[in-house]
């Protein structure tokens, strides 16, 4: 019992209609509200009529409020499970001591006293955290300290104890130097392209790509470049400064620090300038008399004159003369700021941060940070004094990681993952390994998703490069209760590998790479060609018509597909679908389309496997994409 998670109250019990995100289906659920006396902790629970003992509990530590995501209420109600949300006492990481995993597990606890009264049922329902990133954190910590309150659960795209604000800050180092690169890099890794993202750089450009893939940025996701911004950096920049305040001026002042490599000096910008115009209402910028060159991507903005003289803001973009100030800035600071003001435009922490991960390096079993040791183990550089990303990793999930957790646990990794990278899901399996030995898969998987990224599900505009996880978790979720319920055990983890760059490289064939996703291989030919090899890049007359194949197929026995969509022109609309009669795990479809305009277009094919083949559940669906490229002369 959490002795300050001791005194649960109830202030709400009435019955709701619940919705899912498309309003396409709605379920009726009897909701209880309540909290725990004295403390800021909140909770919701979520009972169907329908019951098979058991809940499934989502945590993610910035979530504030405790009503639950409706499509996470729609599909445990419709799989007959119980929710239990909460709001993690506040929602700010270390703003509340009761976040991490105590607020989750003092609620799931005391849902089974509810469940009880509810359901007239004494039995002990099963229970099931889950949760992605920040989540994935939230969900190790809370198995690996809490014995009893959950049988299992599903960590999503989780990081390593020290991938904040490493991962954010290499980002950021890569769109900096490799700015006017990153549409031929992306190129290079498309379909049909040189297969070769270095070629054409300069040495700088060169070490800065490389510098940022072995510490796990995988190449293919510079796809995005245009909508790349370090992730969460802006909320976390400013707690490096609190944990690390003389960081920022050794590294510009003392040896050893990128800070003295004239490249890297000639990337500082410290200057002047005047408020010519404040842009909205609240203030979301400014306009300035003068905008010096250089990149200001989260620089300072600090107001050296009128009522919000020194006083700080962060800058999101600078374009022409506006600037954009990070989103959650004070109103009350740019209320203040006036026409004529004068400001220092100031990029010293930020150009310095992007240096930072050669400067945190944990212990040699995150291996990505590894890069920066010579032969013998030793730091090449010089190393701050304390590790920021453990501090961080803490403040969220209550407690480092260890690999050695209670229950059971299927953790779901994104291949195409430009936040937390590919190969920090293979550094816990290597943690449970460690503990359990050759009695790890008795009660772990680890499931890894192609073309899948860190957040989902995906926008329109770039759905023609990802796909979603949320159908593998559903599918996660109800593959561990069967696994606790009567022993059935999910299907295999995936096969794969880490290459020397520390990218994650899946097994080439269904069979060989396990997991639930469906492979899918798409080629392209010109109707009439004889005698050419379907390839994934066709020259093709204006006019002319092209045969698209589509050959898919999922992992023996755990599904079959059961739709395949067609996006010719790579927006992310998938306008046309080919009619999948029978649903099969293995499938191979064609189709045709004539490229009416010139232009080089990326075609798509979009499958989704389920596991018993239902064409009409919205749930379970488990994806898989592909793409060739298509030059219209």
């Amino acid at each position: 019992m959490d002795p300050k998670l001791s005194q649960p109250y109830v202030d709400k019990d009435e019955h709701r209609t619940v919705p899912d995100r498309d309003n396409k289906v709605s379920v009726d659920v009897r909701y209880v509200h309540g909290g725990f006396k004295d403390t800021n902790s909140k909770f919701s629970f979520y009972f169907p009529e329908k019951y098979q003992g058991r809940f499934f509990e989502f945590t993610y530590p910035t979530v504030s409020v405790e009503d639950a995501q409706p499509q996470n209420v729609v599909f445990a109600a419709l799989n007959n499970a119980y929710v239990v949300s909460t709001n993690n006492d506040g929602g700010l990481p270390g703003a509340g001591e009761l976040g991490g995993y105590r607020t989750d597990a003092a609620s799931a606890k005391f849902s089974r006293v509810v469940a009880a009264q509810v359901y007239a049922d004494s039995s002990r329902p099963r229970g099931y955290i889950y949760g992605p990133s920040g989540g994935a954190y939230q969900t190790i910590g809370a198995m690996e300290n809490t014995d009893g309150v959950w049988d299992g659960g599903v960590p999503i795209v989780p990081g390593t104890p020290n991938s904040i604000p490493s991962n954010m800050t290499s980002e950021l180092l890569a769109l900096r130097v490799l700015r006017d690169q990153l549409p031929r890099i992306a190129d290079a890794m498309e379909p049909g392209g040189s297969g070769d993202p270095y070629a054409g750089l300069n040495a700088d450009q060169r070490a800065a790509l490389r510098e940022v893939t072995r510490l796990g940025f995988p190449l293919r996701g510079w796809w995005d470049y245009a909508g790349l911004d370090g992730g969460a950096f802006f909320q976390v920049g400013g707690g490096v400064r609190a944990v690390d305040a003389t960081y920022a001026d050794d590294f510009w002042s003392k040896p050893g620090y990128a800070g003295s490599d004239p490249s890297v000096r000639a990337a500082r910008v410290q200057a002047d300038a005047t408020v010519s115009a404040v842009v909205g209402s609240p203030a979301s910028g400014l306009t300035l008399a003068q905008v010096p060159a250089g990149d200001l991507t989260y620089a300072d903005l600090i107001v050296t004159s009128g009522a919000a003289a020194g006083k700080t803001l962060s800058i999101l973009s600078a374009k022409g003369n506006d600037v954009t100030f990070v989103r959650g800035s004070d109103n009350a600071v740019t209320a203040e700021i006036r026409p004529g003001d004068h400001v220092r435009l100031d990029n010293s922490w930020t150009v310095a941060l992007e240096y930072y991960p050669r400067y945190q390096l944990p212990s040699p079993d995150m291996y990505g940070w590894n890069q920066y040791r010579d032969a013998s183990g030793k730091p090449l550089y010089p190393q701050r004094p304390t590790l920021a990303g453990t501090i961080f990793t803490k403040a969220t999930a209550g407690s480092i990681s260890t690999g050695k957790f209670h229950g059971k646990m299927i953790i779901l990794g994104s291949v195409l993952d430009a936040e937390a990278y590919g190969w920090s899901a293979d550094w816990y399996r290597q943690r449970v390994q460690a503990d359990r030995g050759s009695k790890t898969s008795d009660n772990y998987r680890i499931w890894y998703m192609d073309n899948a990224g860190h957040t989902g599900p995906p926008t329109t505009a770039s759905l023609d490069h990802l796909v979603s996880y949320g159908g593998e978790l559903n599918q996660a979720l109800l593959d561990l209760d069967a696994w606790v319920t009567d022993g059935t055990p999910p299907p295999a983890s995936t096969d794969y590998h880490i290459d020397a760059d520390t990218q994650v490289q899946l097994a080439r064939t269904a069979t060989q790479r396990h997991g639930i996703q469906p492979l899918v291989t798409l080629n392209v030919t010109k109707l009439g060609d004889k005698g050419i090899t379907p390839a994934v890049t066709a020259n093709a007359a204006q006019g002319q018509q092209v045969t698209l194949t589509a050959h898919a197929q999922a992992p023996s026995g755990v599904g079959k597909i059961t739709k395949v969509e067609w996006d010719f022109d790579s927006t992310g609309n998938f306008s046309e679908t080919s009619k999948v009669d029978k649903p099969a795990g293995d499938l191979t479809v064609t189709t045709t389309h004539t490229f009416t305009k010139p232009g080089t277009y990326f075609a798509v094919t979009r499958v989704t496997a389920q596991r018993n083949g239902d064409q009409n559940t919205p749930y379970t669906l488990i994806q898989n994409l592909a793409r060739v490229r298509i030059v219209v002369k």
